[in-house]
């Protein structure tokens, strides 16, 4: 729009001097044309700054709106010593548009169509009447402005919905952040209660045998303390590995499920609980997030049969067909009724849900089969691409 307001400066300046060369007013043409144009380019120093990113606002200086004043004297000034000047009115109709409120800046861009059909008119007394110069300019100043206030209208939307969306992102981001907390809380809950809480639970239980042998089988009371020792320095290397989210301890180094799933079976194997393990099936490497998942759901349950089940025997099954690989965790004690398991009070503590949350998040299957007396068999299935 500056461009074209300084092309059609020029053109006016360019056609008066051709046409009128030794008219006593062609000094003042020339001297108001460039003044005309030194202040034009004044506006945008004077003016507000455009950004991209800001609010459609009109509030503007006041030596903005004297600029805008001193703009519109010089150019009527023109206009009456030369009417070919008033083709320039089309980029000050903008130059208003942007500078005064909605109502004042039409007000101004009526009163700048009166003047340029006025000055036409005058121009061309007796020379007969032309509808053109009559309806030709209001057309003209309408088009434009509504244009304008159509497109300030649509920036503002957007503007809004931009507002709006950055809003939006950020209370995405911070949701984010706060599932991403909860599930780290979630993760570090079940890898507590199922190792360093059962580690724990082993360690008192040895303990206290450990305290009633002392007086009548101190080689006894011994064995049970050494055996705690080991299961304080298998915690202390899980808890390192967990904090780092690494594999658990018996899956480092290479080893597998199967040899983890007995190495964990040997080592919850004490005096009162029998603790077996079997493999069966063509075995198969399986990713490192199931063979975790897996060892900690054989973990949990194995801690659910010690501390709620006073069983005598448990049974870790591990199962490989072409789609799935099945856990079974199965002991015989006193049982319980899953479906109060699944009721809202949650009887069996945090050891469940967490072994819920990790067969879920495999999208595998967890199925329980119990009843008070009869015993237990826990069963995840974990669905594995096709061999």
């Amino acid at each position: 729009m500056h461009v074209a307001f300084f092309v059609l400066l020029g053109s006016a300046l360019t056609r008066y001097l051709i046409r009128h060369p030794s008219d006593p007013a062609t000094l003042w043409v020339i001297v108001l044309a460039a003044a005309l144009a030194l202040l034009y380019v004044l506006g945008p120093i004077l003016g507000p700054k455009d950004s991209p990113t800001a609010p459609v606002t009109h509030t503007v200086g006041i030596s903005h709106k004297l600029w805008l004043g001193a703009v519109m004297a010089i150019w009527a000034a023109l206009v009456i010593l030369a009417p070919s000047f008033g083709w320039c009115a089309v980029p000050l109709f903008y130059t208003g548009l942007r500078t005064l409120r909605t109502r004042a800046a039409i007000f101004l861009v009526a009163l700048i169509t009166v003047f340029v059909v006025a000055a036409q008119l005058k121009l061309r007394v007796g020379v007969g009447f032309d509808p053109n110069l009559l309806f030709g300019p209001p057309a003209v100043a309408a088009a434009a402005t509504a244009m304008f206030i159509h497109a300030q209208r649509q920036a503002a939307r957007l503007q809004t919905v931009i507002a709006d969306l950055v809003r939006t992102r950020r209370e995405l981001a911070a949701i984010e952040r706060r599932e991403g907390t909860l599930a780290e809380r979630q993760r570090l809950s079940m890898e507590i209660h199922d190792t360093l809480a059962q580690g724990l639970s082993s360690q008192q239980m040895l303990l206290q045998a450990a305290d009633r042998m002392w007086d009548t089988d101190p080689a006894a009371a011994r064995r049970h303390i050494r055996t705690a020792e080991s299961f304080a320095e298998h915690n202390l290397a899980e808890a390192r590995r967990f904090v780092h989210d690494l594999a658990p301890a018996d899956l480092a180094g290479g080893s597998g499920l199967d040899d983890a799933l007995h190495a964990l079976a040997a080592r919850e194997s004490r005096s009162g609980l029998d603790v077996r393990c079997r493999v069966d099936g063509v075995p198969a490497p399986l990713p490192d997030r199931v063979q975790s998942a897996l060892l900690r759901i054989a973990q949990g349950a194995l801690a659910n049969v010690q501390e709620h089940a006073a069983a005598r025997t448990a049974v870790l099954t591990l199962v490989y067909f072409d789609d799935q690989v099945v856990l079974d965790v199965a002991d015989d004690g006193h049982g319980f009724d899953p479906a109060a398991e699944a009721g809202p009070t949650g009887v069996r503590g945090h050891g469940l849900p967490a072994i819920r949350a990790r067969v879920a998040q495999l999208g595998g299957t967890l199925t329980i089969e119990s009843a008070p007396g009869d015993g237990t068999v826990l069963s995840a299935a974990i669905p594995l691409e096709s061999r």
